[in-house]
C-alpha cells in the first residue's frame, strides 16, 4: 500500500479490454462470455467439451492437448477470433462432438453466457454516492433500508439467500462428522431469522390452525448428514403479534423502539437483559449466545468447555485494553504485566497434544450459534453493540485452554496478575451459570 494526499491507497493496474482483444487477433469481446463457459467455473465443467480440446487446431498452429492450460487458454481465444458472433462459434464447437451431444451442449453453453452478462447497476454511483440501483432490487418488493443493508454488507449474503432464493448453505467446520451438524444447535435462531424475513405472525397461525403447516414457509438448507450433503427444509418460526402486528415485519423494524427490538432479540436466545447488566457492552451479544449455547448444545458443554471459552474472551479484551492506542480504557500498569505473562505462557509447549474431537464439536456448535446470532442482530438493527470478532475467538487458543484445564486447573488463574481481567472472568462466569 502506498500514502498520498487524501490517505492510504492501494495500487492497481487497469487493464484494456481493447488491447486484450486486439492482442487475440481483434478477438470480437462478444466472444469472451463462450470462451469463458468453454473453460469452466466453479458451477460449470464440460467435461464433453475434452473432445473439442482434443481435436481443435487454432488458425495459429496450435494443437489442443499440448502444453498447459495456459497454452490452451491462449490457444482457444486464438482460434475464437475466426468467428464474428457466439452463434457461429458455438456452431463449430458442436461440429467436434457427438450428434447426440450436440443439442444438450448448445443449451449449456448458451445458459452459461448468460451469467457474463454485464450488470445493469452502476457501480460507480455506488462508489462514489452510496446508491444502488437495479432491476432485481426494484422488482423485489423490499424495504429500501434492507437494500441498502445488503448493498453495503451490512446483511450478511445469508439474508439475501433466505430472502430471494430461499434456501441457505450451512457451511461445514472441523467438526465429528459422526454427531448431528453443529449447525443444529442454532436452528432455532435460523427459524427466528426466516421468520422475519418471510412474513411470518402468530395471526397466521390463529387465522386457520388446520392449515397450519401449508402456510408457514419454508426455506431449503444445505448441510451435511455425517459425510454427505443433506437437503432440509426448515419451517419459518411465527413472529409474536405484539412485534409485528399483521404488516410485513421488515417493513416495521425500523420504526421500532429500539429497547422493543432489544427484547425480541434476546428473547430468542433465552436470555434477560437484567443477566447482562454487569457485562461491558461490547461483550454482551457473545456472552448471550453463550448462554444459549449452554442450554442448546448437543452433546451437553462440559464446564471446561466453559470455562475455556471465556478465558479466550477475556484473553482478547486483555489484548484491547492493552494494545489497542484508541482504547477509551486506560491500561493499568497490571495489566500489561498480566498480558506479558499470557504471551509467555502461549509460548510454552502444549504438553498433551492431543486434538478432542468433540471439544472442537462443541467449540463449532458455539461458532454456529454466534454467527447466526450476529445475523439476527443485524437484522434487527444492531440493538446490541456487535463485538470485534477478531479478540472474540482464537480456535487454537481455545482448544489450547480446555486441554490445559483439564489437567491443570490452575490455568484458570493464568490472569490473577491483573485484578480488572480477573473480576471480568468472575462476572463473565457468574453471569453464564446463573
Amino acid at each position: 500500500a502506498g500514502e498520498g494526499a487524501q490517505g492510504c491507497y492501494v495500487p492497481a493496474r487497469c487493464f484494456s479490454l481493447e488491447k486484450f482483444c486486439g492482442h487475440f487477433s481483434q478477438l470480437n469481446r462478444s466472444l469472451l462470455p463462450l470462451f469463458a463457459a468453454m473453460n469452466g467455473n466453479d458451477y460449470i465443467d464440460l467435461a464433453a467439451l475434452q473432445v473439442f480440446f482434443s481435436k481443435v487446431r487454432s488458425p495459429r498452429g496450435w494443437a489442443a492437448g499440448k502444453g498447459g492450460k495456459h497454452v490452451r487458454l491462449q490457444g482457444l481465444l486464438n482460434w475464437l477470433s475466426q468467428f464474428a458472433e457466439p452463434t457461429e462459434a458455438v456452431d463449430n464447437v458442436l461440429k467436434y462432438l457427438k450428434k447426440h451431444q450436440r443439442e444438450e451442449i448448445r443449451e449449456l453453453l448458451c445458459t452459461s453466457m448468460e451469467d457474463y452478462t454485464p450488470s445493469d447497476v452502476n457501480l460507480e454511483a455506488f462508489f462514489q454516492n452510496g446508491k444502488y440501483d437495479c432491476e432485481a432490487a426494484r422488482s423485489s418488493d423490499l424495504p429500501q433500508w434492507v437494500l441498502d443493508a445488503l448493498a453495503k454488507g451490512k446483511l450478511a449474503p445469508f439474508i439475501s439467500d433466505a430472502l430471494i432464493l430461499r434456501s441457505t448453505f450451512l457451511h461445514v467446520q472441523v467438526e465429528n462428522m459422526q454427531r448431528p451438524s453443529a449447525h443444529s444447535a442454532a436452528l432455532p435462531i435460523r427459524q427466528v431469522i426466516y421468520g422475519l424475513l418471510l412474513k411470518v405472525s402468530q395471526n397466521t397461525e390463529a387465522a386457520s390452525p388446520s392449515k397450519q403447516t401449508n402456510e408457514l414457509p419454508v426455506v431449503c438448507e444445505f448441510d451435511r448428514l455425517q459425510k454427505t450433503l443433506k437437503k432440509t427444509f426448515v419451517q419459518a418460526a411465527s413472529i409474536p403479534t405484539d412485534f409485528c402486528d399483521d404488516h410485513f415485519p421488515l417493513d416495521k423494524l425500523m420504526e421500532m423502539p429500539m429497547s422493543c427490538r432489544q427484547m425480541f432479540f434476546l428473547e430468542t436466545l433465552g436470555v434477560k437483559m437484567s443477566f447482562l447488566e454487569s457485562i461491558p457492552s461490547h461483550l454482551q451479544l457473545p456472552i448471550a449466545v453463550t448462554c444459549y449455547w449452554i442450554r442448546c448444545s448437543e452433546p451437553k458443554i462440559k464446564l471446561h468447555h466453559l470455562k475455556a471459552l471465556l478465558l479466550m474472551i477475556v484473553s482478547g479484551e486483555l489484548q484491547r485494553i492493552t494494545n489497542d492506542p484508541d482504547t477509551t480504557v486506560l491500561c493499568a500498569e497490571d495489566d500489561s504485566i498480566a498480558y506479558k505473562e499470557f504471551l509467555k505462557w502461549k509460548e510454552k509447549k502444549l504438553q498433551n497434544k492431543d486434538f478432542d474431537l468433540d471439544a472442537a464439536h462443541s467449540f463449532c456448535q458455539w461458532q454456529c450459534c454466534l454467527q447466526m446470532g450476529l445475523y439476527l442482530n443485524q437484522l434487527l438493527c444492531t440493538p446490541l453493540s456487535e463485538p470485534d470478532l477478531s479478540r472474540i475467538y482464537t480456535g487454537t487458543l481455545v482448544h489450547r485452554l480446555y486441554q490445559e484445564l483439564k489437567s491443570n486447573p490452575s490455568v484458570e488463574n493464568l490472569f490473577s496478575l491483573s485484578p480488572k481481567m480477573t473480576r471480568l472472568y468472575q462476572v463473565l462466569l457468574n453471569t453464564v451459570e446463573s
